[in-house]
């Protein structure tokens, strides 16, 4: 994905994403639209807050130059899809940032990641077990 940046300070999509752009992408995926103009999107967002229709639209411009939308021009205007789901997002984002970590840095993530699952609970142990024991058995085969 092209153009995003980490932003710890901030909490779920808006770690990855400008405000209005973790706005928008939630309001696509909680539509499950296959496609969407500008204008679906622009509807939805106004229900909530008054926002001019150029600012959504440029919002969508920078998502799709993100490597998030895909789009085509239909007509005088482009039809947009999602290239990825919202659980694709969070993987990739994880994904980036944990390969951005200098090898300690790694092992630091994961040991940081198991006491966070066993503070949780005990299913979240279990299910981090089986998620390993998964990745041996692809691996083994």
């Amino acid at each position: 994905m092209k153009g995003i940046r980490f932003r710890p300070e901030q909490e779920g999509l808006r770690t990855s994403l400008f405000d209005l752009e973790a706005t928008v992408m939630e309001v696509i995926w909680d539509a499950h639209w296959p496609e969407f103009a500008v204008s679906d999107v622009h509807r939805d967002l106004e229900r909530r807050r008054e926002i001019a229709y150029t600012t959504v639209m440029t919002t969508k411009v920078r998502l799709h130059e993100k490597g998030l939308l895909g789009r085509r021009r239909e007509g005088r205007r482009y039809v947009y899809e999602t290239l990825m789901s919202r659980d694709e997002f969070i993987a990739q984002m994880t994904r980036e940032v944990l390969q951005s970590l200098p090898p300690a840095g790694r092992d630091t993530a994961l040991a940081l990641l198991v006491e966070r699952v066993a503070v949780a609970d005990e299913a979240g142990l279990d299910q981090l077990e089986a998620l390993i024991r998964a990745r041996r058995e692809r691996d083994d085969s």
